[in-house]
C-alpha cells in the first residue's frame, strides 16, 4: 500500500468513526446534567474509592477494580478495567485514560469517573449501541487518580519526603516529586542541554517541577510502568489542566515520530470533538532540543509504541462552575468513545503506514 493510499484509508476511517458518534445517543451535556448535584463537588480520594467499590460490586460482569500499588501515605492507586470478559486478557486493543498526575489538577479524574459511570449506565441501553460495542471489542483501562496523596493535599507533587536533589542527605529537605517528570526518558539530555530542558527548575527538590532523585523513583510512576509493561495498550490520554491543548510525542524535540500521520489524524479528530488546539511542532531539517523530559506520553510511546497524548483540559486548573464541568466531562466522554472505536483499526492503519519502510 502506498503512503497516499494509507493516508486516504486513515481519513476515511476517521470520518466514519466521527459520523458514528453523531447519533442521538451520543454523550452531550444535556444527557448528563442530572448526574451531578447542583453545586459541583470534586470527589475526595475516599469518595472515589467508595464509588468504584460500589460500581464494581454491582457491575462485576463488565468492571474490575485493581490496586496497582500504594502511595507513600498508603493510598491505593486504583485501576479500573471495562470489558465484556473483564477477568481475561483478550486479544483486543487496549485504551488507557489517566488523571491527576498532578494532585491539584482535579478535573482529569472527574472526567475518568464520569466516563466509567456513563459506560455502566449505558451498556445495556438499546439507544446507545456504541457503548456495548466498545466494551465488547476493546479493553478499556482507567487510572483516574495517579497521585492520590497530591489530590488530598491539593498539591502538584506527591507527598514523599525528599532528602536533597539526589536523595543522599539524612535530613528531610522538602516534600514531593513531580510525577510527570519522573518517567525514564532521556534524562541524560538535562546535562547536555541544561537550559533548554530547564534543569535549574527540575533539579532542586523544593521546586514544583522536581523530577525526583532518579527515574521511576516514585511508587506512582512505578505503578504506571508495571501496568504498561504487562498490558497491551494502543492509545492513551493523560489528563492535565489547563489550557485546552492536545499534545503528543515527541515532547522534548522538534523531531517527529515515525507515527506522525497517525498522531496527527487522532489529534485532529479529538480536536474536532472538543475544540481544543492541537499542538503540532515544526519539523526542522536539523532537530532542535527543548521541551519537557520525563513525561508519561514520551515514555509510553518510546517503550511501548502507545499512541499517547497529553490533554490540557479546561480554562482553569479546577473550575468551580457545575455546568463547565458537566460540559467538559460529557465532551471528553465523546472523545473516549471515539478513541475506543478507533483503537480497533489502529493496528491495521499502523501496518499500512509502515509497509516498505
Amino acid at each position: 500500500m502506498t503512503t497516499r493510499t494509507c493516508l486516504l484509508f486513515t481519513v476515511i476511517t476517521s470520518f466514519l468513526l466521527l459520523v458514528s458518534l453523531s447519533f442521538p445517543g451520543s454523550a452531550t451535556s444535556q444527557d448528563f446534567s442530572s448526574s451531578y448535584p447542583s453545586a459541583y463537588h470534586y470527589r475526595t480520594y475516599q469518595e472515589m474509592t467508595d464509588l468504584l467499590y460500589s460500581l464494581q460490586v454491582n457491575h462485576s460482569d463488565i468492571m474490575s477494580l485493581t490496586s496497582l500499588g500504594k502511595t507513600y501515605q498508603g493510598r491505593d492507586i486504583w485501576m479500573v478495567k471495562l470489558s465484556d470478559h473483564v477477568e481475561q486478557e483478550e486479544a483486543e486493543p487496549g485504551v488507557l485514560f489517566m488523571g491527576a498526575h498532578h494532585g491539584n489538577e482535579k478535573p482529569g479524574y472527574e472526567v475518568c469517573l464520569f466516563f466509567i459511570q456513563y459506560v455502566i449506565d449505558h451498556y445495556n441501553n438499546a439507544t446507545t449501541p456504541e457503548v456495548r460495542e466498545i466494551v465488547n471489542n476493546t479493553q478499556i483501562y482507567l487510572i483516574p487518580m495517579v497521585n492520590p496523596d497530591g489530590v488530598e493535599e491539593n498539591t502538584r507533587k506527591n507527598m514523599v519526603p525528599n532528602h536533597g536533589p539526589l536523595g543522599y542527605k539524612k535530613e528531610v529537605t522538602s516534600y514531593g516529586v513531580n510525577l510527570n517528570r519522573n518517567y525514564e526518558d532521556n534524562w541524560f539530555l538535562y546535562y547536555l542541554f541544561p537550559l533548554r530542558y530547564s534543569l535549574p527548575f527540575v533539579y532542586p527538590d523544593a521546586s514544583m517541577n522536581y523530577r525526583g532523585p532518579r527515574p521511576f523513583s516514585e511508587n506512582e510512576t512505578q505503578a504506571v510502568k508495571h501496568f504498561a509493561d504487562t498490558h497491551n495498550v494502543s492509545i492513551s490520554i493523560s489528563y492535565h489542566t489547563y489550557g485546552e491543548i492536545i499534545m503528543y510525542p515527541w515532547m522534548h524535540t522538534t523531531k517527529q515520530t515515525p507515527d506522525e500521520p497517525l498522531f496527527r489524524s487522532l489529534g485532529e479528530n479529538i480536536s474536532n470533538i472538543n475544540g481544543y488546539y492541537l499542538y503540532v511542532k515544526k519539523d526542522y531539517v536539523i532537530n532542535r532540543p527543548g521541551g519537557t523530559l520525563g513525561t508519561s506520553e514520551n515514555w509510553l510511546y518510546r517503550n511501548h509504541r502507545v499512541l499517547a497524548f497529553t490533554m490540557e483540559i479546561c480554562r482553569q486548573r479546577a473550575p468551580t462552575d457545575p455546568q463547565t464541568m458537566y460540559n467538559v466531562c460529557s465532551i471528553e466522554t465523546q472523545v473516549h468513545l471515539y478513541l475506543c472505536q478507533r483503537a480497533q483499526t489502529i493496528t491495521a492503519e499502523r501496518q499500512a503506514l509502515h509497509i516498505g519502510s
